[in-house]
C-alpha cells in the first residue's frame, strides 16, 4: 500500500493540501491520485470507525464461520456474492483454514440473528455448516483501540 493510502486509511479527512506537504507532493497531485484510486475502485468509500460499544444501539452483532462446496465455474463467488447482498451482513470475507466464508452480521435481537442464519443463510445451495460466535465487546476496530487510557488522576507523590 502506497504511503497516500495510508494516509488516509489513518484519516480520510486529512485535507488533500496536508497530505500533499506530508508527501512532498503537489495538492493537484494529491487528487488526481486519489480520484484515480476511486475510479479504479481501489477506495470504495469513506468511513468513520464508530464505537458501537458506547451508543445505546441495542443490536447484537456476530460473526458466522461458513462452509460451503465450491462451484465448478464459480468458485466461491456466487455465494459470496449473494451473502453480500444481505442487508444483515456487514463484512465478507474468503477465509483458509476450517471454514470458508467469514461473515459479520448486525441484527436489533439475538433471534434476528439467529433467523438470518436458519432461515437465509443455510438455505443457500451449497453452505454445508455455520458457527455463530456472538461478539460481546470491541476493543480494536480497523486499527482504532475502542477504549483510551485513563490518566490517574491521583497527585504524583515524589520522595
Amino acid at each position: 500500500m502506497d504511503e497516500l493510502l495510508k494516509l488516509l486509511r489513518k484519516n480520510a479527512l486529512e485535507s488533500p493540501s496536508n497530505i500533499a506537504k506530508m508527501l512532498g507532493l503537489t495538492e493537484k497531485e494529491v487528487k488526481a491520485k486519489i480520484a484515480e484510486y476511486e475510479k479504479k475502485g481501489i477506495i470504495r468509500g469513506y468511513q468513520a470507525i464508530v464505537n458501537k460499544d458506547q451508543l445505546d444501539l441495542n443490536t447484537v452483532r456476530a460473526v458466522i464461520e461458513v462452509k460451503i462446496t465450491p462451484e465448478r465455474e464459480g468458485g466461491f463467488d456466487r455465494i459470496a456474492a449473494r451473502l453480500g447482498k444481505f442487508p444483515e451482513v456487514e463484512s465478507l470475507s474468503l477465509m483458509s483454514g476450517g471454514y470458508d466464508l467469514l461473515v459479520f452480521v448486525t441484527g436489533a435481537h439475538l433471534k434476528d440473528v439467529a433467523l438470518f442464519v436458519s432461515e437465509k443463510l443455510a438455505t443457500i445451495e451449497g453452505v454445508l455448516s455455520t458457527s455463530t460466535h456472538f461478539m460481546l465487546k470491541t476493543y480494536k476496530d480497523q486499527g482504532v483501540l475502542m477504549e483510551t487510557e485513563k490518566e490517574d488522576e491521583r497527585l504524583k507523590v515524589s520522595p
